[in-house]
């Protein structure tokens, strides 16, 4: 069994697969590359075969249809043999000092860890800066931990598919399934397998590199906004994965998912506004309505939430206050 299997979900990536690669392989033996070919038409394929030919016992592809982000996740995670599973994005890398010290934390646990969290690093492709976001203020450092560990986290501080590396069987225990030709998953991958996960560790390096900032990316707002159908059908696959006051008793960790799914309505409402459609407009008292059947505690609390209540002012003048909101936010936490 490898110690650590990186799916690394490609369509048309022909570009930057390259540098991705370069840094995944310095990992050595004790890692399996899952290249996974979405039905890319240009010349990724070619690119992914060339590095299982000079790697290959490190090195997979594998080949398919395209079914979207999600569809080459789950192709990824079926295929993996690891120990612990992490998924790369082909436009993003790793950092190789940090790369190291994870294989090193993975090594040498005497009982696998359900979930490692490290840094990483928003790297803006239009002006050449980086951002970091750490949890050294959220999670004790160099022990084992639970979730009634955790303290609070700032709202820029979310715990996202770049920080986490699971335990594989955890994923495949939770039932972890994608859906298909869906942007924004990586949300599900951030949420979904959180109560499952019981025994942590947190390792303090800036290890996941996150290209961010192209046009034709899909957390660009424009992008957003085209996509928002997508991220609400995101949305609500993780509000009906759980009714958080029955089923989730640990208090910190039912604390945290009730922030994790009000950031993601705050999105869908703030796009909602942001593309001033009245189609769009209408979709607003539906998410709520979708929320509030589901469970009218947790719509309660939602609404309630701080940002919530801020991104849902009535009327012309409370759409101008998201709006206004939503662009502090974006130059403040630097988002695309």
């Amino acid at each position: 069994m490898k110690l650590l299997s990186i799916a690394v979900p490609s369509y048309n990536s022909q570009d930057y697969l390259h540098r991705c690669l370069d840094t995944l392989v310095t990992g050595g033996s004790e890692v399996e590359i899952i290249i996974v070919d979405d039905g890319s038409t240009d010349d990724t394929a070619a690119v992914a075969h060339k590095y299982q030919e000079e790697y290959p016992d490190i090195v997979r592809v594998i080949s398919k249809e395209n079914g979207g982000h999600g569809s080459a996740v789950n192709s990824g995670l079926a295929a993996a043999n690891g120990q612990y599973f992490k998924v790369v994005d082909s436009d993003d890398w790793l950092n190789q000092e940090a790369y190291l010290a994870v294989l090193k934390c993975l090594r040498e646990q005497n009982e696998p860890l359900d979930l490692l969290i490290t840094n990483y690093v928003y790297e803006y492709f239009y002006n050449g800066t980086s951002h970091t976001v750490h949890y050294r203020n959220v999670f004790p450092q160099q022990q084992l931990f639970g979730w009634e560990h955790a303290r609070k986290f700032r709202v820029s501080q979310l715990l996202l598919m770049h920080s986490m590396i699971y335990r594989t069987e955890l994923l495949r225990d939770c039932g972890l399934k994608l859906p298909e030709h869906t942007f924004y998953v990586d949300n599900v991958v951030a949420y979904q397998p959180l109560p499952y996960v019981q025994k942590m560790l947190y390792l303090d390096v800036d290890f996941y590199r996150y290209f961010i900032g192209r046009p034709d990316q899909s957390v660009n707002t424009v992008n957003m906004i085209k996509r928002i159908d997508q991220q609400i059908r995101v949305t609500n696959i993780l509000i009906k994965s759980y009714h958080l006051e029955e089923g989730i008793t640990d208090k910190p960790l039912r604390r945290y998912m009730y922030r994790y799914l009000s950031m993601m309505v705050a999105i869908c409402l703030v796009h909602l506004i942001l593309s001033k459609e009245q189609q769009n407009l209408d979709k607003i008292p539906v998410l709520w309505a979708n929320i509030r059947n589901f469970d009218q505690a947790m719509y309660k609390r939602i609404r309630r939430s701080q940002i919530n209540r801020a991104a849902s002012l009535p009327g012309r003048s409370g759409r101008m206050v998201a709006r206004t909101g939503f662009y502090i936010a974006k130059r403040i936490f630097k988002f695309s």
